[in-house]
C-alpha cells in the first residue's frame, strides 16, 4: 500500500449493503459517504459485502476501507475480522470490541459496572419462554421492571423490532415481533425524558464528542420509520438542554467509547431523564450516515462535513498500518 501517498491518491473502499435487515440503510450510508470522500479528493470504490468482496480486497488492495455496513456483519466484528486477516487498514473499531458493543446486554453490563447509568433490564432467550411458560415469565418481567417497557432484540440496530409496551396485554404480540429479529429479547425499563445522540470521532489528536443531537420523534418513539423517513422526526443540535447537561453528555459518550474499547467513531444513544441523569440506551460502532442520520447532523452543526471528518479518519487508519 502507498503509505506516503497524497490524500488525493488514496484508494478508499467503502463497504456497504450486505444481507442484514438494514441493507437498504447501509447502501444509503455508503453512497453518501462515497460522495463526500470523492469530493475530498479520494479515489473511492463502493463494494458490497458479497461473495466477490475478498477477491476485490486482495486484487485492488485499497489503502483503507470504511465499514458502512449496519446490522450483524457490519457491527458484530465479522467484516472487521476479515479486514484484519487481510492486513487492510480500516476506519472503525477492532473486531473484538465490535463484538462486545454489538451484544446489548454485555455492553450494558460493562457500562453499569463502571458506574454509568443505563435503564434496568433483563435479557431472556426464546427458549426460556417456551420451557418455563411464556405468561409466567412475562408476569415476572412486569413485576420486576414495571410498565411501560421497551422491548428490543439483544443484537441489532436501526431500532428494528424495538417497541414500547404500555400494557401487559400488549406484551405477547410485542414479544413475537421482537423475536422475529433475534432469538433473545432485551426488556428495559422505559425512561421518559429527552432523547439524544452523541457522536464521538477521533479525527484530531484525541477523541472528541460532537454536540448532542436532540431527537423529537412522533409519539416519543424513535423507531425505524422515524429514523429513516425524511421529516418524520425533528433534530435539534445542540440539544435544548442546560450547558452542564450538554457537557455531561459529551463526557459520558467519551467514557462509554473508551470503556467499550471503541475506535475512530461511535454514537451513544441516551435519554436525559427528569432528574438530569444521562441514561445510556446503547452505543453504536457503525453510525448511520444517511440524510436523516445523527452523526452527519452533528458534523454539519459544527460547520464541517463528512468528507473532512472521514479524510482524517482514513489518514489515522493508514498511519496505524
Amino acid at each position: 500500500m502507498a503509505q506516503n501517498a497524497r490524500v488525493s491518491d488514496r484508494i478508499v473502499a467503502v463497504l456497504a449493503g450486505g444481507l442484514s435487515h438494514e441493507r437498504e440503510v447501509s447502501l444509503r450510508s455508503g453512497r453518501r459517504l462515497a460522495g463526500a470522500l470523492r469530493g475530498a479528493g479520494h479515489d473511492v470504490r463502493e463494494w458490497d459485502a458479497d461473495g466477490a468482496l475478498l477477491d476485490r480486497l486482495r486484487s485492488e488492495k485499497p489503502d483503507a476501507a470504511i465499514v458502512a455496513l449496519h446490522g450483524g456483519e457490519g457491527e458484530n466484528g465479522a467484516i472487521q475480522a476479515v479486514l484484519e486477516l487481510l492486513g487492510i487498514p480500516f476506519v472503525g473499531t477492532a473486531a473484538s470490541a465490535c463484538r462486545r458493543a454489538w451484544d446489548k446486554p454485555t455492553a450494558k453490563a460493562e457500562l453499569a459496572r463502571a458506574g454509568l447509568n443505563t435503564p434496568d433490564w433483563v435479557a431472556l432467550p426464546h427458549a426460556t419462554f417456551r420451557e418455563l411458560g411464556a405468561q409466567a415469565v412475562l408476569d415476572a418481567m412486569v413485576e420486576r421492571l414495571g410498565l411501560p417497557l421497551m422491548l428490543k432484540p439483544d443484537q441489532g440496530g436501526s431500532a428494528l423490532g424495538a417497541q414500547v409496551v404500555r400494557s401487559a396485554a400488549e406484551l405477547p404480540s410485542a414479544m413475537v415481533s421482537c423475536l422475529a429479529y433475534a432469538d433473545t429479547v432485551l426488556a428495559e425499563r422505559f425512561v421518559s425524558g429527552t432523547e439524544v445522540a452523541v457522536s464521538v470521532v477521533h479525527d484530531r489528536d484525541e477523541p472528541r464528542a460532537l454536540a448532542p443531537v436532540e431527537v423529537d420523534a412522533p409519539g416519543g418513539v424513535y423507531d425505524y420509520s422515524a429514523r429513516y423517513t425524511q421529516g418524520a422526526a425533528t433534530f435539534t443540535c445542540p440539544a435544548r438542554l442546560p450547558e452542564e447537561t450538554l457537557a455531561l453528555l459529551r463526557t459520558t459518550a467519551l467514557e462509554a467509547h473508551a470503556l467499550l474499547g471503541l475506535r475512530d467513531l461511535s454514537r451513544m444513544d441516551a435519554v436525559v431523564d427528569a432528574d438530569g441523569r444521562v441514561q445510556i440506551l446503547e452505543v453504536n460502532v457503525s453510525p448511520g450516515l444517511t440524510d436523516t442520520s445523527l452523526l452527519p447532523t452533528a458534523v454539519a452543526a459544527e460547520g464541517s462535513d463528512l468528507g473532512t471528518v472521514f479524510t482524517a479518519l482514513v489518514e489515522r487508519a493508514v498511519a496505524r498500518a
